[in-house]
């Protein structure tokens, strides 16, 4: 064989290799494509099952009162105080919190 040869044989086989590559793909995206309309169609909703990937929304950030970092909603750490809902990052700004609050209605 000459060089030639096995440098044609080594470029066809990267060609296919790349072909295939994009055929499996297009065929994973096509799958993905066809299962999410089937998770979402008005007869999945109609079951009450739920879909087998998460819905992808909008998170809300709440703001930390004793340190001020803001945090995703449903991963804080939520405390009602009266009539107010605070949330907190951890729970020691929490603690922290209650104590502060402890001592300002000791000190009036």
């Amino acid at each position: 064989m000459t060089p030639v040869t096995i440098l044609a044989r080594i470029i066809r086989f990267l060609f296919w290799l790349l072909v295939l590559s994009w055929s499996v793909r297009l065929l994973r995206r096509l799958f993905g494509l066809l299962l999410e309309n089937r998770a979402s169609s008005p007869e999945h909703a109609a079951k009450g099952t739920a879909p087998s990937q998460p819905a992808k929304t909008a998170r809300r950030l709440v703001r930390d009162p004793v340190c001020g970092m803001h945090v995703d909603e449903t991963l804080s750490i939520p405390m009602r105080e009266d009539d107010r809902l605070l949330h907190f990052c951890s729970i020691g700004c929490r603690d922290a919190y209650v104590v502060s609050s402890k001592k300002f209605a000791a000190n009036g």
